[in-house]
């Protein structure tokens, strides 16, 4: 099993099973025609940067495609599903390039969804919206906390919820949302007013007078709204912490503890069966 790295790579790393750091370039398995490769069903992004699109196709044209994309093998067929790289599948398609490298990898329906969602926010792609969207698909489809989904992208779980948050605005803040007239700032500040009119009278004079995030906030204010509260982080028993990165170290995967007065759990986290033999065959010798 590859050696956890820091930040949002131990994601893929913990992910993808196999010998296998995203991290760092690595050998393609093979060339795959590009007629081959079809969309992932969990790709969270919903649109390409047209200009971005074509910078990346410009760059693939004088240096070629340097990091493989990431696939599924179709069984029985010569198919196979996009997890990583969606943007170098589309700028190779806009080249005329007939095959790209590709890393094979066996992942399920809730990997698909993780792996690309770390890949765009790796690579900044996702809008606001978007990465909420993704987030609230982790959290109703496959029961994932909020705290469970900030370790898998890398991210802290206020900016998690908060992000989440986001998928309250009407309509109307979403659009401009999308549209770049206001920042994601301003979204949590509108949702500090009580009611969808209020906040949509709000989104006008944002947009009217080109307010700031922190002119917006005191607009809330005003309006009789509050700045929406930062949610404390959870403070984790230093004794406790240090029992969890022991195991951890032990084991070779994420673990947990929750301690209480009258006794507590310890959960012990795997991403594949191959993971989860390796724990085994440490667990139970023999």
């Amino acid at each position: 099993m590859a050696a956890r790295k820091g930040g949002l790579g131990k994601g893929l790393d913990a992910l993808i099973p196999g010998d296998f750091s995203y991290s760092e370039a690595t050998a393609a398995d093979s060339m795959v025609s590009t007629e081959n490769i079809i969309p992932n069903p969990r790709q969270p992004r919903d649109s390409m940067n047209p200009d971005d699109l074509q910078d990346l196709a410009n760059s693939i044209r004088e240096h070629g495609i340097i990091q493989p994309l990431i696939v599924t093998h179709e069984p029985m067929s010569d198919t196979y599903v996009l997890i990583a790289g969606e943007r170098r599948l589309q700028a190779a398609r806009l080249v005329g390039l007939d095959k790209v490298p590709v890393v094979i990898r066996t992942a399920t329906d809730q990997q698909r969804l993780e792996l690309a969602l770390i890949e765009n926010v790796q690579r900044a792609d996702l809008s606001p919206l978007e990465t909420a969207e993704a987030y609230r698909k982790l959290a109703d489809e496959f029961n994932l906390s909020h705290e469970e989904i900030a370790i898998r992208v890398g991210k802290g779980r206020v900016a998690v919820t908060n992000t989440m948050r986001l998928l309250k605005l009407p309509d109307q803040a979403k659009k401009a949302l999308i549209e770049g007239k206001i920042s994601e700032g301003h979204g949590r500040a509108l949702l500090g007013l009580p009611t969808m009119q209020a906040q949509l009278n709000a989104l006008q004079t944002i947009l009217n007078q080109d307010l700031t995030v922190r002119q917006t906030e005191e607009l809330i204010r005003k309006l009789g709204g509050q700045k929406p509260p930062a949610i404390p982080a959870k403070e984790v028993d230093p004794s406790v912490k240090e029992i969890e990165e022991r195991l951890c170290e032990k084991l070779g995967t994420r673990v947990t503890l929750k301690h209480g007065q009258k006794g507590g759990t310890v959960t012990i986290h795997y991403y594949s069966e191959e993971e989860l033999s390796g724990l085994l065959s440490r667990l139970i010798p023999g």
